[in-house]
């Protein structure tokens, strides 16, 4: 089910999402977090992030708000090819756009009326701070991370995990592990963050847990594992225990092969 190239349809941006090799060795993991994240990279990827323009990632991210990046990856494609240009500011092209067409330009990314909102309100934002898309972009990456986050999250529609995908992606944070539904899942199902933790506590855990350089694509190899094997309803183990190759590092918090039933880890009993 592994495959060895990193997808297209990926926040990070597949491939071409920029980026290096990561290098680690899988026997000196000190945690079991470590561990897990050691398998997923030997199952999919190690990269470290950066370098992917800053204003751009966080449009990208606003509109994979709520849906896959299968649905928000052609609404990203629409709107770049709309409103980029080689010699324009691409948020001044956005601050300037007329909400009714990019809501339609981005429809296939659902919640489209509300997205064209937050992102012509980021573009006039960007604007009003930084002066430019360009200037926005060097303080991502050059500006202290705890700072950056902090600014990011002032900003209306831009949540944790959004601010988090651009000190990854763009400002290339090493440290930083974004958490989506997949990760705060997936990480409660293990058992390694508490099964009623929230986002930011699952954030918390694995920051804390795992070396810096390993948070980068800890992050977007748990999503493809999310989309392969530990699914919201229907998770491997569920009919194999054995086809899941985590399953010697799992609690399956929430998931009961002996009568097919699955609930959110916060909803398990007590063992």
């Amino acid at each position: 089910m592994s495959d060895d190239s990193e997808p297209a349809e990926n926040i990070s941006g597949g491939v071409e999402g920029g980026g290096i090799a990561a290098e680690f060795d899988p026997a000196t993991a000190d945690t079991r977090t470590e561990a897990v994240v050691d398998r997923l990279g030997e199952l999919y990827w190690q990269k470290t992030y950066g370098g992917q323009d800053a204003f751009t990632c966080l449009v990208r991210t606003i509109l994979s708000q709520n849906t896959s990046d299968k649905a928000s990856q052609p609404a990203h494609d629409e709107l770049m090819g709309r409103y980029n240009s080689p010699n324009a500011d691409l948020a001044e092209a956005l601050a300037a756009a007329d909400q009714p067409t990019l809501a339609e330009t981005i429809s296939s990314a659902g919640l489209y009326n509300q997205k064209s909102e937050v992102i012509v309100a980021t573009a006039e934002w960007v604007l009003e701070e930084f002066g430019s898309a360009a200037a926005f972009d060097s303080f991502v990456r050059d500006g202290d991370p705890a700072a950056v986050r902090e600014t990011l999250l002032e900003v209306r529609g831009v949540g944790p995990k959004t601010a988090d995908c651009v000190l990854l992606f763009a400002g290339g944070q090493s440290g930083v592990f974004p958490v989506d539904t997949h990760v705060h899942r997936i990480y409660r199902r293990l058992g390694i963050a508490p099964k009623d933790a929230n986002h930011e506590l699952v954030r918390e855990v694995l920051e804390r847990e795992l070396p810096a350089e390993k948070c980068g694509f800890g992050h977007t190899a748990t999503i493809q594992f999310g989309r392969e094997y530990c699914t919201a309803r229907k998770p491997a183990c569920l009919e194999d225990p054995e086809a899941c190759p985590m399953a010697d590092l799992c609690d399956q918090v929430g998931v009961y092969p002996e009568t097919g039933e699955v609930v959110d880890p916060a909803d398990a009993p007590e063992a």
